[in-house]
């Protein structure tokens, strides 16, 4: 018999490499993986370019509405990427300034009830990895699975570096840091959905795991949690 399909939602602070795993693990199970960071990002090159004021409700409805968001696989990087209006943005959606403007876009009322709106659709088939800061406490508050992830400051720092010096190599740790901090503030003190962790969610901390050594904990995680539900 068939193995039922679980919903797994990977909450947690920027650069502890829960996008990372979430590939990972849906690429092991033969799930779909969903970046909604990626989706926040988008939205935040969106207003960028059209100079949405972030303040104006009626200039972000109107934005909204004229934003479409999908995933497309390239199979030149062998992964799905996000696609603003048919346009492929997965590279621009990294660059420092989306960083640097994406907690203020993603804490305002309208955008997440506009992204979490698009998330639950994408979650209706079930079998789903899902990665963000409120998917496991309201997105999808009944996933079978829920997984908090974390690592140190400097740690977190570090990874955040090296992902970014590839493409700027003028950038500091000082203004790395920076970043992190400011966001790790704005997600975890926003008004709405708040970066926290669920009452029901396992922590992991991987500070001082190897890849696959925090992949093949999360797989014994969802192999418990796909036998309680097949029962």
């Amino acid at each position: 018999m068939a193995k039922p399909k679980i919903i797994i939602a990977i909450d947690g602070y920027s650069s502890c490499g829960k996008s990372t795993v979430a590939k990972e693990l849906a690429a092991r199970l033969g799930y779909n993986y969903i970046d909604s960071g990626a989706m926040y990002r988008a939205i935040t090159l969106y207003f960028l370019r059209n100079n949405v004021d972030f303040k104006d409700s009626a200039e972000i409805l109107n934005a909204l509405a004229d934003i479409h968001l999908s995933f497309a696989f390239n199979e030149a990087s062998n992964k799905s990427e996000i696609q603003l209006n048919d346009e492929n943005v997965e590279h621009y959606i990294r660059d420092m300034i989306v960083a640097e403007k994406v907690s203020e876009v993603a804490a305002i009322k309208e955008v997440r009830a506009f992204a979490t709106a698009q998330q639950k659709k994408l979650g209706k088939k079930r079998g789903i990895v899902m990665d963000g800061r409120d998917i496991g406490t309201t997105v999808f508050p009944d996933a079978e699975l829920k997984i908090f992830m974390t690592a140190s400051p400097e740690v977190r720092v570090k990874r955040r570096f090296q992902e970014l010096y590839a493409s700027n190599p003028n950038i500091t740790l000082e203004e790395v840091k920076h970043n992190l901090e400011m966001r790790d503030y704005i997600d975890s003190n926003r008004e709405e959905s708040p970066l926290r962790q669920a009452d029901d969610a396992v922590v992991l901390d991987n500070s001082n795991l190897t890849r696959e050594e925090q992949l093949e904990k999360v797989i014994g995680w969802v192999e418990d949690r796909t036998a309680a539900n097949a029962v």
